[in-house]
């Protein structure tokens, strides 16, 4: 079946102490970017990557494209005011049935043992997200009071969230909700049921400095 990729990279650097977005940060001499890019390239050769950048950095963008991924199939849009705009705008150009993947550009951590997972689960399943167990503790705090619950029973949402075009697509024409934190919350709010799998433990997100480090540290080590 026909694969695209919606690699959502729209954040700022704000968190990270730097004007520059995350996402273009260097890892390794290498922009964080181009390991997200390069993985799923590197999964299946015919997949279809739609890059979803902020308006003002689409010349960057198209800079790391051209430099490593000159002959690879790589369209770049640009975001919108939330991440549900910028997802909306990147399925826009899913013109066939396919399996979609959206990911967070900035988890260039994920391996194609976790993409080749979901894939296959989501020709079983539909939508697929996959998540890992808290190793912490966790309370709930009402402002009132507070109490622990039970952990295993938390998970923690990472991407690629993946889903059948014919699912993903009609739930993003829904107008937007404050409650459409990410993509399963859109497909289960028309009524998909989300299936789970295991995700990877060292698939981070890279939000502050020191995530920049630990990403160092396991490119360095693997």
């Amino acid at each position: 079946m026909k694969k695209y990729a919606v690699l959502v990279a729209g954040g700022s650097g704000s968190r990270m102490n730097s004007d520059m977005p995350k996402q273009f940060l260097l890892l390794e001499d290498k922009p964080v970017l181009y390991y997200t890019i390069q993985t799923f390239i590197e999964s299946y050769d015919d997949i279809h990557i739609i890059l979803v950048l902020p308006q003002d950095f689409l010349s960057i963008g198209e800079e790391i494209v051209s430099k490593y991924f000159p002959l690879n199939n790589i369209q770049i849009v640009a975001g919108g005011k939330t991440r549900f705009h910028s997802v909306q705008n990147g399925l826009a150009f899913v013109k066939e049935e396919s399996v979609v993947f959206v990911h967070d550009a900035v988890r260039c951590l994920l391996t194609t043992n976790l993409i080749h997972r979901c894939y296959e689960a989501v020709l079983i399943q539909s939508a697929v997200v996959p998540v890992v167990s808290s190793r912490d503790s966790i309370r709930i705090d009402n402002g009132n009071e507070n109490k622990t619950i039970d952990r295993t029973t938390i998970k923690l949402v990472q991407t690629p969230q993946v889903f059948l075009s014919k699912v993903i697509l009609p739930a993003f024409n829904a107008e937007y909700n404050n409650l459409f934190t990410d993509e399963a919350t859109v497909v289960e709010f028309k009524g998909t049921k989300i299936h789970l799998i295991e995700g990877e433990e060292n698939n981070l997100k890279i939000t502050h400095p020191i995530d920049l480090v630990l990403a160092q540290h396991i490119l360095r080590s693997n």
